[in-house]
């Protein structure tokens, strides 16, 4: 429900499930509002009538807000902002602090914070999730003058290990062809990967209004680079009856998979556990990609690039991994 908008500069009210929520703007950034807001009032009347306090401060009232309060607000406002990945990302960060949940956000010292992330955060990745999305509720705070927003910056996070991705052999595909054979569509989310190299934001978000089998491609899912959201993924002859298969299979709304991202993950690992293959990440599957196209002497770079919808030729050092066997059959070419 929208706010009702009263006189400029005085505040809105609306309602929140069963309560009403008072709405204030204190302010400008970026051409964007700033506001404050207070829930939990049992009629639109006694919200409206707290939209004065709202404006001028009340020092005691915000000193008690605690940092749910400000997830409140962040998911209310700002969430819609963010794309779906990341909206998934935080909303896990969020539930590892459960810890701060219910605490005054002014209680909550660098210790506290640095405790909650390490104890629950165990890897670079999920810790920096965490430490972003207090960022981001800091700043919210921050206009209420009661905390410093750069608090969370001090949060130190585990080592980040950067690890050599390991692309799948042969034997490990010929097992998920094996898999997928049998009727296992779980197989079909590794093997679009290896036989595209397309990324698993990419593939979750597949429709089947997105994929064209007579052009051989598939087309408006391309994430983080320009290069990648304009060009379309390409589909082999190999692959194209697997496709096929899932849209015969499609979930509702028209995806080819369910697009919860903590379940598309158990599904892929699933499929590796089942195929017996080591459990590696699905980024494996685009090294795989690359490996592959990479040691075929018959398809020069620049087509590896265009495949792999690469901005730079430059990142085949970084995804191509060639085992011993295909560097002596290099060198024994010369």
């Amino acid at each position: 429900m929208k706010p009702k908008t009263r006189g400029n500069g005085t505040g809105t009210a609306y309602k929140r499930g069963k309560t009403w929520t008072a709405q204030v703007v204190i302010g400008w950034k970026d051409g964007n509002p700033i506001k404050r807001t207070k829930g939990g009032f049992t009629s639109k009347k006694d919200a409206i009538n707290y939209c004065p306090t709202l404006l001028n401060g009340n020092p005691e009232s915000i000193k008690k807000k605690r940092l749910i309060d400000y997830w409140e607000y962040y998911t209310d406002n700002e969430y819609d902002r963010l794309s779906d990945s990341k909206k998934t990302s935080y909303k896990i960060a969020w539930n590892k602090l459960t810890s701060l949940h219910y605490r005054y956000i002014t209680g909550i010292s660098i210790e506290d914070l640095q405790k909650a992330v390490s104890s629950a955060c165990k890897t670079y990745w999920t810790a920096k999730d965490c430490r972003d999305l207090l960022s981001n509720l800091y700043n919210i705070a921050a206009v209420d003058m009661i905390v410093d927003r750069k608090v969370p910056s001090f949060i130190v996070l585990p080592p980040h290990e950067e690890t050599e991705r390991v692309p799948f052999n042969e034997e490990e595909q010929k097992a998920l062809w094996k898999l997928y054979e049998s009727g296992d569509m779980d197989a079909a989310i590794p093997l679009l990967m290896i036989y595209t190299g397309a990324m698993p934001g990419e593939v979750r978000d597949i429709k089947v209004e997105n994929i064209d089998i007579p052009n051989h491609q598939i087309t408006g899912v391309g994430l983080k680079t320009a290069t990648r959201k304009k060009s379309p993924i390409i589909l082999s002859d190999t692959i194209i009856p697997v496709v096929e298969s899932l849209i015969e299979h499609a979930k509702p709304k028209g995806y080819l998979w369910k697009r919860d991202k903590l379940d598309w993950y158990k599904h892929y690992y699933d499929a590796l556990e089942k195929a017996g293959c080591r459990k590696l990440s699905p980024y494996s599957c685009r090294h795989t990609t690359a490996t592959a196209l990479a040691i075929n002497k018959n398809i020069a770079p620049r087509t590896v690039q265009k495949i792999m919808r690469w901005a730079s030729p430059d990142m085949l050092k970084v995804y191509a991994h060639p085992d011993m066997e295909h560097l002596i059959d290099a060198v024994n070419q010369i």
